[in-house]
């Protein structure tokens, strides 16, 4: 039988760090999309107020599974 995936990007954001975006963006997944299998980091990128980073944000494309 074959396996059926699909995959959508999602854009996430933390005040922490990149790898807590990573984190909140795939806790986040898992609420909505069943059977999460994988994450590729498509972008980073921060947001800068007044010269410092207030957010560290990441570009992730999940993969999902749909069918086996």
């Amino acid at each position: 039988m074959a396996t059926i995936a699909r995959v959508t990007e999602i854009i996430a954001g933390s005040p922490k760090s990149f790898d807590d975006a990573m984190a909140a963006g795939i806790k986040r997944a898992n609420k909505t999309l069943k059977n999460v299998s994988g994450a590729w980091i498509k972008d980073q990128s921060v947001k800068i107020e007044k010269g410092k980073i207030v957010q560290y944000r990441v570009t992730m494309k999940i993969t999902f599974i749909l069918a086996n």
